[in-house]
C-alpha cells in the first residue's frame, strides 16, 4: 500500500491509546461522524453525529480497567444474558482483551464503507475452566457514510469433541437522551415480555408507546426488526434495527438502584435509556462448525412533527 493510500485508510480508521492507555480505534466518516471501539471488551464507547454529538452514553464514573467491564457504550453480552446461569452477570466477553481479526473472512457489505474494523475473541485457558467451550467470536464495527452505527457479530462452534454448546446474547446499548421523562420507544406496544424486576414473570404491554417514570428492566419478546427511541426534548429519533436477535431489553436503573451502583453517577440515570437487541427467551445452540450471526444497526434522525406529537410513524414504515 502507498504512503499516500495509507494515509488514506488512516482517515477512516484510525488505532491509538484511550483511557488508561487502553488500545482503542477511532472510525471517522467524511461528513464527520465518528466512532471509538476499545479493545477490552470489544466495545463501543462513542458515537457521535456530523455535528460532534455524542449519541451513547457513557457514565462519568465508568472505569475503564480490568476486570470492570465499562459502563456505557455498547457492551456485549456473550455467552451469558443476565444473571440466569452459571457464568458472571452478562458472562465475560465485556470483560476480556479482543484481537484485532487481521484475516476477516469474506464480508457482504457495502464497499462504500471504509471505516470499520474487525476485532475477534477466542477463548483463553482461564475461560476455558470456567465454561469449557472453544469458539470464535468474530465482531464487525461499521460506521456508514451517513453516520449509522452497525455490529454484526457472528460466533462459530469450534469444538472439537463433538459438543454442542448454548448462549444466550445481547448488545447492551446506553444511549444518550437528554431527558429520560420526555421519552417514548415505539414498536414495542402490546408485546409480551418478562418482567426483570418480578421474577421474569410473563406479561402482555398495554397499547401505548412506552414511556418512563419508573425503574425498568423487561425483555420484550418476538419485537420486530424496528424500534424508534424518541427524544422528545431533543427531537431526535434513534432507529435500532436488528437481525437474528427476536428480544429487546429495555433497562433504566431510576433514582434508588442508580445510587447502589458504584460506576454509575446517582442522577445519571435521567440522561440514559438501554435498549438492547437481544437473544434472551430461547437461547441459541451450535453444533460444532456451525455459525451464528446476530446484527444491529443504529441511525439518529430528526424527528418529524405531526400536529404537535412526534410522529414515529413515517420514521417504522420508511426505509
Amino acid at each position: 500500500m502507498s504512503s499516500g493510500a495509507r494515509e488514506r485508510e488512516k482517515a477512516f480508521v484510525e488505532h491509538c491509546k484511550g483511557a488508561n492507555g487502553l488500545d482503542k480505534v477511532v472510525l471517522r466518516e467524511v461528513r464527520g461522524s465518528s466512532a471509538e471501539v476499545y479493545l477490552y471488551g470489544g466495545q463501543v464507547t462513542s458515537w457521535k453525529n456530523e455535528y460532534g454529538e455524542e449519541l451513547l452514553f457513557v457514565s462519568s464514573k465508568a472505569t475503564f480497567k480490568s476486570p470492570k467491564a465499562i459502563r456505557g457504550g455498547i457492551p456485549i453480552c456473550f455467552p451469558q444474558f443476565g444473571s440466569h446461569g452459571s457464568l458472571e452477570q452478562h458472562g465475560f466477553a465485556r470483560n476480556r482483551f479482543w484481537s484485532i481479526d487481521l484475516d476477516p473472512p469474506p464480508f457482504p457489505t457495502n464497499s462504500g464503507n471504509k471505516a470499520f474494523i474487525d476485532l475477534i475473541l477466542k477463548p483463553s485457558e482461564e475461560d476455558s475452566k470456567i465454561w469449557s467451550h472453544r469458539y470464535e467470536f468474530r465482531l464487525r464495527v461499521t460506521l456508514g457514510p451517513g453516520g449509522d452505527l452497525m455490529l454484526t457479530s457472528r460466533i462459530r462452534n469450534t469444538n472439537t469433541d463433538g459438543k454442542s454448546f448454548t448462549f444466550t446474547f445481547a448488545y447492551h446499548t446506553y444511549l444518550f437522551v437528554t431527558d429520560i421523562s420526555e421519552v417514548r420507544v415505539e414498536g414495542l406496544e402490546t408485546l409480551d415480555y418478562l418482567d426483570n424486576l418480578k421474577g421474569r414473570e410473563r406479561f402482555t404491554e398495554q397499547g401505548d408507546a412506552i414511556t418512563f417514570e419508573s425503574e425498568v428492566d423487561k425483555i420484550y419478546l418476538s419485537t420486530p426488526t424496528k424500534i424508534a427511541i424518541l427524544d422528545h426534548e431533543r427531537k431526535r429519533t434513534f432507529v435500532l434495527r436488528k437481525d437474528g436477535l427476536p428480544d429487546a431489553v429495555v433497562w433504566n436503573p431510576w433514582d434508588k438502584k442508580a445510587k447502589a451502583i458504584s460506576d454509575f453517577g446517582d442522577d445519571e440515570y435521567k440522561h440514559m435509556l438501554c435498549v438492547e437487541a437481544a437473544c434472551v427467551e430461547k437461547p441459541i445452540t451450535l453444533k460444532p462448525g456451525e455459525e451464528w450471526k446476530g446484527r444491529q444497526e443504529l441511525s439518529a434522525v430528526p424527528s418529524s412533527y405531526c400536529s404537535g406529537q412526534l410522529d414515529p410513524c413515517k420514521v417504522l414504515q420508511g426505509g
